[in-house]
């Protein structure tokens, strides 16, 4: 059974950091694509990074390049997501993602919300 566990959210003042975790089990982690999405009130899902398996590619959404970092811990089975200099835009729930060309999992998500 696949389970992604994200943890790290929470309550942030703007301009302030926080690191998002999510660790996998049940699947054979350096075989899988990690990728973050967010989800805001109202909004759809987007897209936010991602690290590739295959060659160590990350990619940024434009709305977050240069403030937030994605990076991989295969001897952990977790991923994470760095933010810093948050902006009360980024205030949504963040999805972990484990996706391969057979396969496509999400966890349950954790909150970030950023005040003022």
């Amino acid at each position: 059974q696949v389970q992604l566990v994200e943890s790290g959210g929470g309550l942030v003042q703007a301009g302030g950091s926080l690191r998002l975790s999510c660790t996998a089990s049940g699947l054979t982690f350096n075989q899988y694509t990690m990728a973050w999405f967010r989800q805001a009130p109202g909004k759809e899902r987007e897209f936010v990074a991602s690290h590739v398996h295959k060659d160590g590619n990350t990619y940024y959404a434009d709305s977050v390049k240069g403030r937030f970092t994605i990076s991989r811990d295969i001897a952990k089975n977790t991923v994470y997501l760095q933010m810093n200099n948050l902006k009360l835009e980024d205030a949504a729930v963040y999805y972990c993602n484990a996706i391969s060309t057979s396969d496509d999992y999400w966890g349950q998500g954790t909150q970030v919300t950023v005040s003022s």
